[in-house]
């Protein structure tokens, strides 16, 4: 969307400052600018039903009437979809916490600057909007009973779908990781929220995991002798992994398909690990000396106790994508992001950041060390058979 065509507020309580910032907007190639001297105008400005919407909303910190931060507050029980710049004349760990606040908030914050703000840094701010975009509806999503879902899972029904990982700094794939799909007779291709409700109600994941174990372990073994020798990653819950005959059952499949453990990883939750007991720390620990691959997924989003955390045997950090994607255009989650990163090279791990939807978060990521990359901007999940296929095209495009 070009800057002409966008509508800004400009809000500062001084007049002889509110003149300057829309001076320099219009500078910058503004075609439509507003201006406020206080938070309740703000507010008349910002509400819905004002036509034309507000795109951007330059809020000085400190404004008279209602100030930036209950702005911020205000706009998000709005519901507002506008972009928001904050300025102020604070240091920067404060403006720091006031993009932390308004991420937590869910209002769209463009950035907080210090003042004066200049014509460059206003610029790169603005070019981080991004147009909310018209979403229809989206029916929920159908749920299954549990009788209905073992029936599918006796009939095979559910099949593993696979999406690459790809080394940042080779551009080479280096793994699949799996996601439990179900060709559903009637529907199509389900996701996970369709099924997965009716098996945690009734504490029987077990049996999806151990359907999609037999047949990833069958997949790697098919591209394995296509001349494919790739990993692959399963997700598995924490009763299955806990389970006296696991690695028994485990290496049976292994042998039944002439796969080595070390081209299997288990991933488990962040809030699995960090809830273990010494057993279960037992049974990860038997599971690496065998080979196996450890990964700790959707890390980040639990309340992590590193000293634990440090002491799980695991290979990978899949970092979540909440602080993958728009993490080049915001600070506060660039800032979770690297610190994620830098605790995966501090204690020799690789990590992986999920979620990679754009260009713009794939070089970002390569800017900052991160091992590997997921995400629809490399490829959706996809059945085995896709994949050798996807792969040629990839090694064309590098």
């Amino acid at each position: 969307m070009e800057l002409s065509e966008l509508h800004f507020l400009v809000a500062e309580g001084d007049a002889a400052q509110r003149e300057a910032l829309v001076a320099m907007l219009q500078r910058l190639g503004a075609a439509h600018v507003a201006d406020a001297p206080d938070g309740h105008a703000v507010l008349r400005h910002l509400s819905s039903g004002m036509a034309p919407p507000i795109d951007i909303a330059v809020l000085d910190l400190a404004l008279p009437g209602i100030d930036a931060l209950e702005l911020i507050r205000r706009l998000a029980e709005m519901g507002s979809q506008a972009g928001v710049i904050v300025a102020g004349a604070q240091k920067a760990d404060v403006l720091f916490s006031i993009e932390t606040m308004a991420q937590a908030y869910g209002v769209n914050l463009l950035g907080a600057i210090a003042k004066p703000a200049g014509e460059q840094r206003i610029h790169a701010l603005i070019d981080n909007y991004a147009p909310p975009e018209l979403r229809a509806q989206v029916p929920p999503a159908q749920q299954f009973s549990f009788a209905e879902v073992g029936r599918g899972l006796q009939a095979r029904e559910f099949d593993p779908f696979f999406q690459p990982k790809i080394e940042l700094e080779t551009g080479q794939v280096k793994g699949l990781e799996m996601f439990a799909r179900w060709r559903h007779p009637q529907h199509g291709i389900l996701g996970p929220a369709a099924f997965m409700g009716a098996l945690e109600e009734n504490n029987r994941i077990d049996f999806l995991d151990w359907s999609m174990i037999e047949k990833t372990v069958a997949a790697c073994r098919t591209l394995h002798d296509q001349g494919i020798p790739i990993s692959f990653s399963i997700n598995v819950d924490q009763a299955t992994l806990a389970h006296p005959q696991f690695i028994a059952q485990m290496n049976a499949c292994l042998q039944r398909h002439r796969i080595l453990a070390d081209y299997i990883t288990f991933e488990m939750t962040e809030s699995a690990v960090l809830s273990a007991e010494p057993h279960f720390l037992e049974r990860l620990l038997r599971l690496r000396m065998q080979g196996f691959g450890l990964a700790i997924d959707d890390y980040g989003t639990g309340r992590s106790n590193l000293q634990l955390l440090a002491a799980v045997p695991f290979t990978e950090l899949k970092i979540d994508r909440s602080f993958v994607d728009g993490a080049s255009r915001k600070r506060a989650i660039s800032t979770v992001l690297k610190s994620c990163l830098g605790l995966a090279r501090s204690l020799d791990r690789k990590s992986v950041a999920v979620g990679v939807e754009t260009k713009q978060d794939w070089d970002f990521l390569q800017g900052l060390g991160c091992t590997y990359a997921q995400g629809y901007y490399i490829a959706k999940p996809m059945p085995v058979d896709e994949f050798p296929a996807w792969l040629n095209d990839w090694r064309q495009f590098f």
